[in-house]
């Protein structure tokens, strides 16, 4: 059974700086685009960053200069390094992994920024 653990997500102050991480296991597709999504209460989830296998990678407006993704291929990982945290990144985040046949998400990690 294909799983996606992620990791690094808390507590931090206005400011301060998190990173998630987000390892794939079992997956026998190739893997296409890994990226992190991110939904707060009452809202829909939307995209925070995507990276290509060639390391491409898009942002969203709201976190472009703050955050940045990267991943390693040899590992099945995917990483967010996110910094200047503000409060309206207050969301749960989600790792999203595409193979060439199906789409995968992790359970999902806590992220909270304090004013």
């Amino acid at each position: 059974q294909v799983q996606l653990v992620e990791s690094g997500g808390g507590l931090v102050q206005t400011g301060g700086s998190l990173r998630l991480s987000c390892t794939a296991s079992r997956i026998i597709f190739p893997i296409n685009t890994m990226g992190w999504y991110r939904q707060a209460p009452g809202n829909q989830r939307e995209l925070v960053a995507t990276i290509t296998p060639g390391g491409s990678s898009n942002y969203a407006d709201a976190v472009k200069g703050r955050f940045t993704i990267s991943r390693d291929n040899a590992k099945k990982s995917v990483y967010l390094q996110m910094n200047s945290l503000k409060p309206e990144d207050t969301a749960v985040y989600y790792c999203n992994v595409e193979s060439s046949r199906y789409d995968y998400w992790g359970q999902g990690t806590q992220v909270t920024v304090s004013s």
